[in-house]
């Protein structure tokens, strides 16, 4: 599952790259270690000029509690073995915290990148996941909207939406992978009048042929772990890569450098 991202890139970027103006520029916070209860930037179906500011960790409307549903699984109660052949029901569609969000309250959630760990470990041995191309990009989100019963407090939340493994969560040992939207669906979702046939035929897992990964420390299990050193290599990147543009803007120059003929590749 998708617990854990990055969006430090400068707010400026992140409105020209998406198109949006921050309706509270001063609620942005370049975060390295966003985890469920954190605020995130998103862009809203209702409201696609707008980068706004939500709650990671989705609390449906009918709650009666905060319930901080982080992910949603775009397979729904479908395919509990996470077979990375599914091509069955779309059971989203279905479940009572996203069956309305999923047809009416979509949105765009930007990143640099996003942390995973094996299945068992998780992040107690964690790999930094990150676009080759593009950063940041955007995962497919739901939010929905939630008022408190005891001080009528309105709050807005969210969830990432998940699909099967791609080749580089797989490389990693993980089992699943956040649905990355290519640049040129993102009108689609967050397009209030796309069928819903439209929209659940682009949560399929994002090609690994642009993904890229590396270990980090195990430090970012820790929510209160905010330094940009928790971006720095501890092993081997998954493919030889030298560069890694998110780092260098960074600042930090930690990064692991193994030759070329001594790089192994976990794909094979």
């Amino acid at each position: 599952m998708c617990g854990r991202y990055t969006l430090v890139t400068k707010l400026q970027k992140v409105e020209k790259r998406f198109h949006v103006e921050a309706d509270e520029p001063e609620l942005y916070q370049p975060q390295v270690n966003i985890g469920p209860g954190r605020v995130g930037a998103v862009v809203t179906s209702d409201a696609p000029t707008k980068l706004q500011f939500f709650t990671f960790g989705m609390t449906p409307f009918w709650a009666k509690k905060p319930m901080y549903l982080f992910n949603a699984r775009s397979e729904g109660d479908w395919n509990k073995e996470d077979d990375v052949l599914y091509n069955g029901a779309i059971g989203i569609v279905e479940k009572p915290a996203f069956r309305k969000p999923i047809r009416s309250q979509r949105c765009l959630v930007p990143a640099d990148c996003f942390f995973e760990g094996p299945k068992h470990e998780k992040l107690s041995k964690p790999y930094v996941i990150y676009h080759q191309n593009e950063s940041p990009f955007a995962f497919a989100g739901v939010w929905d909207e939630w008022a408190s019963r005891e001080t009528g407090e309105i709050f807005h939340s969210f969830a990432i939406i998940t699909s099967v493994a791609n080749s580089v969560t797989k490389a990693v040992g993980h089992h699943r992978s956040p649905v990355i939207l290519p640049r040129e669906a993102e009108a689609t979702w967050l397009n209030q009048n796309a069928s819903l046939d439209e929209v659940t035929a682009l949560l399929e897992p994002y090609s690994g042929n642009q993904l890229n990964a590396y270990p980090v420390s195990a430090d970012i299990k820790n929510p209160r772990n905010e330094n940009n050193e928790l971006l720095c290599p501890i092993g081997e990147y998954i493919k030889p890569e030298y560069e890694f543009k998110l780092l260098e803007e960074l600042g930090l120059d930690k990064r692991v450098k193994v030759p070329q003929n001594q790089q192994q590749s976990l794909f094979g």
